[in-house]
């Protein structure tokens, strides 16, 4: 069966996704709450004979489909969950929920991969090997990837391969996005607790002033650490949040802040909590202050494999075109499909969506 077989056969499913794409945007569900999202996806991959597990990873769906022959496993992954965003579009198939909205592109990811399943059913004699279509909840919100790798997504069969997609704006429909190594960062996140000693600020001698040392603390773990890096090695440091004092006329004696750490090297990802607990143990000793390190693992760094990323670029030039496919630089954004790539080889790449 020809490229031109396949697109032909795809078109004629095209209806049946928009609809599917329009009833996941209208019902939106938040991370680990997708129980009416599972169960229509649940429902479609019956329908066109493919084997499905459910609750696994807590709300999501497996999908296997076997060809002719024995083979290799590959695993295709969309994320399910919605994003706690108030909908403002207008559209007749606007979210019929309040606050969830379906921002990201997760409803047409949904669609894509029950096209695929679809698709490749009617292909089953085509092919050998297992294909797993794999539909995660809470890619959002930390959890969905590692959840359903706890109940064993990349068992029974044992995954071979996994490829990931996701829609962008940024890129103008038809063109495929691709690369090799890092393409997205990790991403950690830390919470900082400055502790001095009030008093009243016409005594400054009889405190310790919380928020000066929690500002000087600021500005120097988002420049220091990166000046302890080579200046192409990509890090962000950002304070995101700072809370402290009660009144104009007191010295703070607790300052909290808040922040992410990204970055597109997995040893350096591990370096900088103690880099950063170096340098706040300098600033509050020297400052007479005393301090509380919280860091909490977020994301790993996206890394594609070298073999799995050129296939992807291959079959993209022959789906549509050597001039709507290219390579892009990483981006600090985060997504975890990273925690999939840890353990098994594949590639994540990006769709265009830009003028949909």
């Amino acid at each position: 069966m020809t490229t031109t077989d396949i697109r032909n056969m795809v078109s004629r499913y095209q209806e049946e996704m928009i609809r599917l794409r329009r009833d996941f945007h209208q019902h939106p569900e938040l991370g680990f709450q997708e129980k009416r999202t599972a169960g229509v996806i649940a429902e479609y991959l019956r329908t066109v004979g493919v084997s499905i597990q459910e609750g696994i990873g807590k709300t999501g769906v497996i999908g296997l489909l076997s060809g002719k022959l024995p083979g290799k496993t590959l695993l295709l992954r969309a994320d399910m969950d919605a994003l706690p965003i108030q909908e403002q579009t207008g559209a007749a198939y606007a979210s019929v929920h309040e606050n969830i909205m379906h921002a990201c592109g997760h409803d047409g990811h949904m669609a894509i991969l029950l096209g695929t399943a679809r698709t490749l059913s009617e292909l089953r004699n085509a092919f050998t090997g297992t294909v797993k279509f794999v539909f995660q909840p809470a890619e959002e919100n930390l959890g969905g990837a590692r959840e359903m790798i706890r109940d064993g997504v990349l068992e029974n069969p044992r995954v071979d391969g996994a490829f990931g997609l996701h829609i962008i704006n940024q890129i103008p429909v038809g063109m495929i996005a691709y690369r090799s190594g890092a393409i997205m960062a990790a991403m950690d996140s830390f919470m900082i607790r400055i502790k001095g000693k009030g008093g009243h600020s016409a005594m400054p001698e009889g405190g310790i002033d919380a928020i000066a040392i929690a500002a000087q603390v600021a500005l120097t773990i988002q420049g220091l650490i990166q000046k302890e890096l080579s200046p192409l090695t990509p890090l962000i440091v950002n304070v995101g949040s700072f809370h402290g004092g009660t009144a104009a006329n007191v010295i703070a004696e607790t300052v909290e802040l808040t922040g992410t750490v990204r970055c597109l090297d997995e040893q350096v990802r591990k370096s900088i909590p103690g880099r950063m607990e170096r340098i706040l143990r300098g600033i509050t000793t020297s400052m007479r202050g005393d301090f509380e390190l919280e860091y909490s693992s977020g994301y790993p760094p996206t890394i594609n494999n070298a073999r799995m990323t050129e296939l992807v670029r291959l079959l993209a030039i022959e789906v549509a075109g050597a001039d709507s496919v290219f390579e892009v630089p990483p981006t600090m954004a985060s997504e975890d499909m990273s925690f999939y790539l840890q353990q098994v080889p594949g590639s994540y790449f990006y769709v265009g969506g830009g003028n949909a």
